[in-house]
């Protein structure tokens, strides 16, 4: 039974969720929180997404990392700078944003099911 809030396999599929490669990270000038990533989907190619990860992570530690990304969200601008996706994070007890990334390193494009 569907209660208030659930969504259908069908709308759940709509999202297009991919494991990316951060190549690039740097703070936006005049902000605390936003940090610019340019990260490697594969075949999707390079997206710049935007992300409000600056009081918790330094952008030079988010080089490498395999992150876990919407690819299908509607670009929204912040500061000036588009962000073509979003980053998946969970909140710890403190409610620290912390990354969601893959157990092991897969090709930069996967998708996630």
């Amino acid at each position: 039974m569907m209660g208030s809030g659930t969504i259908s396999i069908q709308e759940f599929m709509k999202c297009d969720l991919r494991v990316g490669v951060v190549k690039h990270a740097e703070r936006i000038p005049g902000t605390s929180k936003l940090i610019r990533l340019i990260v490697d989907l594969g075949e999707l190619g390079e997206r710049q997404i935007v992300a409000g990860l600056g009081l918790w992570y330094k952008p030079e530690d988010l080089i490498g990392k395999h992150i876990i990304v919407v690819a299908n969200l509607e670009p929204k601008k912040f500061r000036g700078y588009i962000s073509q996706g979003m980053l998946l994070a969970a909140e710890d007890e403190n409610g620290v944003p912390v990354l969601l990334t893959v157990e092991r390193p897969v090709k930069p494009g996967a998708k996630v099911h």
